[in-house]
């Protein structure tokens, strides 16, 4: 639902967006994935003269070689180092470099090693809602699927996923666009039930996976729209209160178009794919199989060196960007919906 979500987002009424958001230059990704690439990854501890080291000449000087290195030496470089060997130029050069900067900085004891990530977990969710061809401007989206694929950050693995549809509540009866571009019938949300009882569900499988208590977990999507649009406005509709794990979230689009160097007209889904050598897997526009496949970006990036980091969150029903020198927190321990006063 990517494309029809970047459709509708600007005829959403409901949700003011932060001047701040994603039409200013992203910085997001700055302290993890830094803007120069001979600017090495340091703690926040570390002063500006650490990097009088010569490990950091070093890894300048690799940059520089990398840079200048054709598509095809890239390929057989990543091939001798066991690396991945798909994608576009960019991607691999990145990867080179990313792969050179970890074992330079592990050798000096400096950074950890190429696993380090903010969060035990990385929890995907992609919402599929309700929608007409022509939305109008006060149409109300309504979750009619609400998926979860589970990233382990350590193993680098796709560890679990959960999928539930929703029964919409103001316009049970879906359009024929609707079930066409996400493939879920009306018989599907009929027998479903309504979306605070799924949304106790999702809690209870987050709780079953100690996220939040013994985990430390981050949600992730494809874009701003399934947190600040979509679970905003379902929020409201059933009246419950937003739930607090999903207040911050990584916005993958902003990690991946900072981490590989790349405008934001390249970081739809299907785009982020192709140039990391992927093919997409399963239906388009199925909740379930988009969670998946976002995940398969995330694992990528995570593999390619980008340690993958909260970048945006809703205060007070508007749409904000976390900044990089925000601490690092987890999201907090998953609670059942609470009513709206």
């Amino acid at each position: 639902m990517d494309e029809h979500k970047e459709n509708i987002i600007t005829k959403d009424l409901n949700v003011k967006m932060s001047a701040t958001r994603e039409d200013e230059k992203e910085k997001s990704c700055s302290r993890i994935c830094p803007a120069e690439e001979s600017a090495p990854q340091v703690s926040p501890s570390q002063s500006n003269s650490d990097f009088s080291h010569p490990v950091y000449k070093e890894i300048a000087l690799a940059n520089g070689h990398i840079n200048r290195m054709s598509k095809d030496e890239l390929r057989i470089k990543l091939a001798e180092l066991k690396l991945d060997t798909r994608g576009v130029k960019d991607v691999m050069k990145k990867r080179l470099k990313s792969h050179y900067k970890k074992q330079k900085l592990m050798q000096s004891a400096a950074e950890g090693g190429p696993t380090d990530t903010y969060y035990d977990y990385i929890c995907v969710v992609d919402f599929e809602a309700t929608c007409e061809e022509d939305n109008p401007s006060d149409f109300l989206h309504e979750i009619i699927e609400f998926p979860m694929v589970l990233i382990n950050t350590h193993t680098l693995e796709i560890v679990d996923s959960f999928q539930e549809y929703v029964k919409p509540e103001l316009n049970p009866q879906l359009s024929d666009f609707c079930v066409k571009l996400t493939g879920i019938t009306q018989k599907m949300v009929d027998e479903a039930d309504l979306f605070p009882a799924v949304l106790q569900r999702v809690v209870a499988w987050l709780q079953e996976r100690e996220l939040g208590t013994k985990y430390k977990y981050a949600i992730l999507t494809d874009g701003a729209w399934d947190m600040s649009k979509f679970l905003n406005i379902q929020c409201r509709i059933s009246h419950i209160r937003y739930p607090q794990f999903a207040k911050k979230w990584i916005n993958i689009r902003k990690s991946y178009g900072n981490f590989y160097k790349v405008p934001r007209t390249q970081t739809k889904l299907s785009t982020m794919l192709e140039k990391l050598g992927l093919k997409y897997e399963g239906r388009p526009h199925s909740g379930l199989d988009d969670s998946r496949n976002i995940a398969r970006i995330a694992v990528r990036m995570l593999q390619d060196g980008c340690q993958l980091r909260v970048n945006e969150r809703m205060h007070g029903g508007q749409l904000l960007s976390v900044p990089s020198s925000a601490p690092v927190e987890g999201a907090p321990p998953p609670r059942n919906p609470r009513t709206r006063d």
